[in-house]
């Protein structure tokens, strides 16, 4: 089992949705985030007063897997949060020690 976790821009959410549940993923979890990469944030003008912005809104998607969906996963993401510009974001795939529902007390792959 696999935990692919996606940092994308907020504007993309229901496009990485909609293409994950295409490939048949069946639970996210969202989180809303900041942060900053090569870009560094950017300057904005408020009321005639120039300021920093040094971490940008981002989403944070995480979705656990089974191995052998983790490719078409990894695909969904990337198609729809592409942007072509700077900050589209990162997709991170770690390992499952262990998963547990809770209501159940399933394990492993049938608790995803």
């Amino acid at each position: 089992m696999k935990m692919v976790c996606a940092v994308i821009k907020p504007f993309k959410l229901d496009d990485v949705r909609e293409a994950l549940s295409g490939v048949g993923v069946q639970g996210i979890t969202v989180t809303e985030v900041k942060g900053f990469g090569r870009q560094k944030g950017h300057t904005e003008l408020y009321r005639g007063a120039e300021y920093v912005v040094d971490f940008l809104p981002k989403v944070k998607i995480e979705v656990a897997v089974d191995e052998t969906d983790v490719d078409r996963v990894i695909e969904a993401i990337t198609n729809s949060a592409n942007t072509g510009k700077i900050g589209d974001g990162k997709i991170f795939v770690y390992d499952l020690g262990q998963v547990i529902r809770i209501r159940t007390g399933e394990t492993g792959a049938d608790a995803l």
